[in-house]
């Protein structure tokens, strides 16, 4: 069983206020006697199911291209929370912060918005990392944290608490995951990061694998 994560990309998908929306053309066109359709895009790295680079808060943080994959493809643990503004560390549950960094992959499926879909509007309110979790992460190894919202901080927050404290414990983040369809558990994570120089975000195409037996 694979789960895709990732919502379908369409021209009018809702980005981030003030960030470059996603827009697509043909550049040739076979109906128009081109030997090949050929295609152009433009838009935000930071689009439906992403990765940010610590470059993205971090003035010296490192770009996309230079993360190591290993974080983006393994064991992973998704958890259901409660849509609460902020999670906290107890919203895990005993089970979850007794085992956190074992697989050291968490998803949190919040529930807190609606799917992102062409023509709906931004949300402004979802669920965030609360800094104090954010921490937790990185001392117990963790080493990648993904949330079925558009950033681990909330959408006002100009001092990006939980960025800061996910870059200084090592931690990477994926960010637009659609976890509704998910059940709770261990799965395989594979959601690897384009290869673009020095950029501070990159789309992935996120998939759970279920684990066999």
């Amino acid at each position: 069983m694979i789960y895709d994560l990732s919502p379908r990309i369409e021209p009018g998908f809702p980005v981030w206020p003030g960030d470059t929306p996603f827009s697509s053309r043909l550049t040739q066109s076979l109906a128009e006697g081109a030997s090949v359709n050929l295609s152009s895009l433009t838009t935000t790295p930071h689009l439906g199911s992403h990765a940010d680079a610590p470059f993205h808060s971090e003035p010296d943080g490192a770009s996309i291209a230079d993360l190591p994959l290993a974080p983006y493809l393994g064991p992973c643990r998704v958890v259901e929370v409660p849509p609460a503004p902020l999670i906290e560390p107890h919203h895990l549950g005993e089970i979850a912060l007794g085992e956190l960094g074992d697989p050291p992959r968490l998803l949190l499926k919040t529930g807190s918005m609606p799917p992102l879909a062409p023509g709906a509007p931004f949300p402004e309110r979802f669920s965030a990392l609360s800094p104090a979790l954010a921490r937790l992460l990185g001392e117990r190894g963790v080493l990648l944290v993904g949330l079925d919202t558009p950033s681990v901080d909330p959408f006002d927050s100009k001092t990006l608490d939980a960025h800061h404290a996910l870059a200084a414990g090592g931690v990477v983040n994926l960010e637009g995951l659609a976890l509704a369809a998910v059940p709770p558990g261990l799965y395989e994570l594979i959601a690897l990061p384009l290869n673009l120089a020095a950029l501070d975000a990159s789309p992935v195409r996120a998939v759970l694998r279920e684990l066999p037996g």
